[in-house]
């Protein structure tokens, strides 16, 4: 019983392996072929082929931060809502339903909240 179900891994446990070796062939092949020719150009920062101008360390607004955040929020929000509806066949109660309406109007509460909180911060 035990061999059986061990030999029942053994394409896991060869793509296991096969994962971990790859990633570690492909940079030491690279690391050794490749040619070395540093210059002083190749360390600049790449700005689609441009010299880069001023200072690379600049501070961005919080709102730049916050648009990301609540768009990454709304990128989940539609992943859910996508399985939910293609689910809902198979979901016969009630409570499916009622939990997918207090989902969208948690999202709702939230996206106001933050909305207000980033009117705050431009005034």
């Amino acid at each position: 019983m035990s061999g059986d179900l061990l030999a029942r891994y053994y394409p896991v446990a060869w793509f296991a392996i096969f994962c971990l070796l790859f990633p570690i062939g492909t940079f030491l092949a690279t690391r050794f072929l490749r040619k070395d020719n540093p210059s002083p150009l190749k360390d600049l920062t790449y700005e689609c082929g441009e010299l880069p101008e001023g200072e690379a360390m600049i501070q961005f607004h919080f709102q730049y931060y916050m648009f990301a955040i609540i768009f990454v929020v709304f990128d989940v929000a539609a992943i859910f809502l996508l399985l939910w509806a293609l689910a809902f066949d198979t979901l016969t109660s009630g409570m499916a339903f009622l939990s997918i309406v207090l989902f969208v109007a948690i999202m709702f509460v939230a996206t106001n909240y933050a909305l207000k909180k980033e009117e705050v911060l431009y005034i």
